[in-house]
């Protein structure tokens, strides 16, 4: 009786953490959306907490009034595609061989790796190779720099060491090769890690702001991130010119921040549920077996 009450307090303490971790991410979430939906007299008035006061959707309007807002975000979505594609590639081409005891070498090169996940050449020589492979002003400078993780590569290769010999080997005597053998039996079942690290990149490059406002200049070529940034930046000018007494005819810097966390934060939502069910098994998996 008494370790059953004990158990129950134990799991009233887990309960009560969790809850208050999770509200710890969940109340800064519905600020902003409270923020981003209320009016300006209420911003400005700090009357928002939790609840849109003065409910409206001009923030909205005036971030999707830009003609050039709907051609950012298909565009940063075929970018945020095309380098989740690529870094994927990459990392499965660099982890793959590094599990194979034959391939000579193999443990100079993963040293070699690692040692660039502490090491790196700084801002300045990234952005003079950048300017010399003369991939300034082009989409490829927020693609190649970045293709591959080494933490990423560790995590699958230690995913791919922990799959059974005997079905590589079973493949082998078939007369499979090792490229059928990645192809038809490891990647297939590598599914829940290839998923996860699938979501590592994309909310990577969705996210990723800075590269772009040092290699990138032509508006045409501006990712989301950047190119809400530039919103924000000139209706932050537009306040100092108005000054406090136009209330009405702007909108409030606080509202357009939020306005613009939230539509660049609804895309990641809507893909993550769908691969949640991958998420703790690709990381863990990955992460302790091998």
């Amino acid at each position: 009786m008494n370790s059953r009450k004990r158990m129950n307090w134990a799991d009233l303490v887990i309960i009560l953490f969790i809850t208050g971790v999770a509200l710890t991410c969940l109340v800064p979430f519905l600020y902003m959306i409270a923020l981003s939906l209320s009016s300006n007299n209420a911003i400005i008035s700090q009357k928002v907490s939790l609840w849109p006061v003065g409910f409206t959707f001009e923030t909205y309007k005036t971030i999707l009034s830009d003609v050039e807002m709907i051609y950012t975000l298909g565009y940063t979505i075929v970018l945020t595609i095309v380098y989740t594609v690529l870094c994927m590639f990459l990392t499965v081409c660099a982890a793959y061989p590094l599990t194979k005891k034959r391939l000579k070498g193999r443990n100079f090169l993963l040293t070699v790796m690692v040692i660039t996940m502490y090491f790196s050449g700084g801002l300045i020589p990234n952005y003079l190779l950048v300017k010399n492979l003369d991939l300034m002003n082009t989409a490829w400078s927020l693609v190649l720099p970045g293709a591959m993780s080494v933490f990423n590569v560790i995590i699958l290769k230690t995913f791919f060491a922990s799959l059974p010999e005997s079905l590589e080997e079973s493949a082998s005597i078939d007369g499979c090769s090792d490229l059928g053998i990645l192809v038809r039996i490891v990647l297939p079942l590598s599914l829940p890690s290839i998923a996860t690290l699938s979501l590592f990149y994309a909310v990577d490059r969705w996210n990723g702001f800075q590269d772009a406002l040092f290699y990138i200049t032509n508006k045409n070529l501006y990712p989301m991130q950047l190119k809400l940034y530039q919103i924000i930046t000139a209706n932050q000018q537009l306040d100092v010119q108005q000054g406090e007494g136009s209330v009405g005819a702007y909108i409030v810097p606080e509202s357009l921040k939020a306005a613009s966390v939230m539509f660049a934060t609804v895309p990641i939502l809507v893909v993550y549920p769908k691969l949640q069910k991958y998420f703790v098994d690709g990381v863990m998996t990955g992460a302790i077996k091998g």
